[in-house]
């Protein structure tokens, strides 16, 4: 069976999504949303960078709702939850990676998208990478390898040097700007927003009795001397490394953390940090009898300027997506969770799969 695909948005993950999607076996990419005019109209293969497929790119919501299709991987900044509805009404069958990784279904929003979901006959999966993965899905694996859980942590090491969105790296993420600006700044809320409904999916799964509010703090490290960055000279004494932790609690102590270490780099930082002896890297511990420890290394790229040109983190949270559409795809309706669906898994290379010859 292929399954007919549409992208929604060309940013970083987009354009990965849409390499993914060619590269399997069982799906086939049939349309393509974009913000811009320069994009529309254009074929998709050379929005990538690649030759033409013969898929053009629109920005109509409508032309996109009218295609046959079997799924949407919905991949904007910021998620609409009109349009997401929209989709799941006209039979549309949606993966993104900017939201529903764990909704409360009581909440009026969920409550639309569940109804949109049942009305169109379709499926909502939220996935990523972290959160969408490193944050819960693969504790929740490694918790099984142990009994009597005291507590899970989930932690990100990256060289924000390697993202290739400026624009977000100075203006949401606070980067370069002062202390007290980037305090300020929505990516605590933003980033908040993913990694608690991932901490709610642990806590739940494994039953601990926590608090129904999560801990959250930030910190900021500054530079010392000017450092070089995609953004332009960071100034001594603007904000050169960022560190946010969201911690679900059990009598005052934490069970589940998740935390984001982000650096402009490891050189002139006050306070002095790093990323340690191992590097950029994720990080999954599962404490209990036996205590379990996974490391995830190669989701970051060799250099600053091989990032810049394609991160492996940013292509991994693609790829997340695409290997659960047929999954997604032949699900009951629904918003469906990492529990709800069987086992998620990539695919063979094309030349060495059984629709090789298709």
């Amino acid at each position: 069976m292929v399954f007919r695909v549409v992208q929604w948005a060309t940013g970083g993950v987009g354009r990965a999504s849409i390499e993914g999607i060619l590269r399997h076996q069982d799906l086939e990419l049939v349309g393509c949303r974009v913000y811009s005019a320069d994009k529309r109209g254009r074929d998709v293969g050379e929005l990538v960078g690649g030759a033409p497929l013969g898929v053009l790119a629109t920005d109509s919501l409508e032309e996109i709702l009218a295609l046959d299709a079997d799924c949407v991987v919905y991949a904007p900044l910021v998620a609409d939850d009109d349009e997401v509805a929209a989709l799941l009404r006209s039979g549309k069958n949606v993966v993104t990676p900017v939201g529903w990784i764990y909704p409360d279904r009581t909440r009026p929003r969920s409550v639309a998208i569940e109804e949109a979901c049942q009305e169109g006959k379709a499926t909502l999966h939220g996935t990523g990478i972290h959160p969408g993965g490193i944050t819960e899905r693969f504790p929740l694996m490694l918790s099984a390898l142990t009994s009597a859980v005291t507590k899970v942590r989930a932690e990100e090491f990256s060289d924000i040097r390697t993202y290739g969105a400026p624009d977000v790296v100075r203006d949401i993420m606070g980067f370069g700007g002062t202390p007290e600006q980037a305090l300020q700044s929505p990516m605590l809320s933003l980033l908040g927003a993913g990694f608690k409904a991932s901490m709610r999916m642990v806590v739940d799964e494994l039953g601990f009795a926590a608090e129904p509010a999560l801990r959250s703090t930030q910190e900021v490290a500054v530079a010392t001397a000017p450092i070089d960055s995609p953004i332009g000279v960071i100034e001594p004494g603007h904000v050169a490394a960022r560190r946010f932790v969201w911690e679900a609690l059990v009598d005052g102590e934490p069970v589940v953390t998740a935390s984001v270490n982000w650096l402009m780099g490891e050189e002139h930082l006050d306070p002095a940090w790093s990323f340690g002896a191992q590097g950029e890297r994720f990080e999954v511990e599962v404490q209990g009898d036996p205590s379990v420890q996974m490391v995830f290394t190669g989701l970051h790229p060799e250099s600053v300027a091989a990032g810049l040109e394609r991160n492996a983190g940013v292509v991994s949270t693609a790829n997340h997506c695409v290997s659960a559409i047929p999954y997604v795809c032949q699900a009951e309706p629904g918003i469906k969770t990492y529990l709800e669906l069987p086992l998620i898994a990539g695919r063979a290379a094309r030349e060495l799969g059984r629709g090789a010859g298709r």
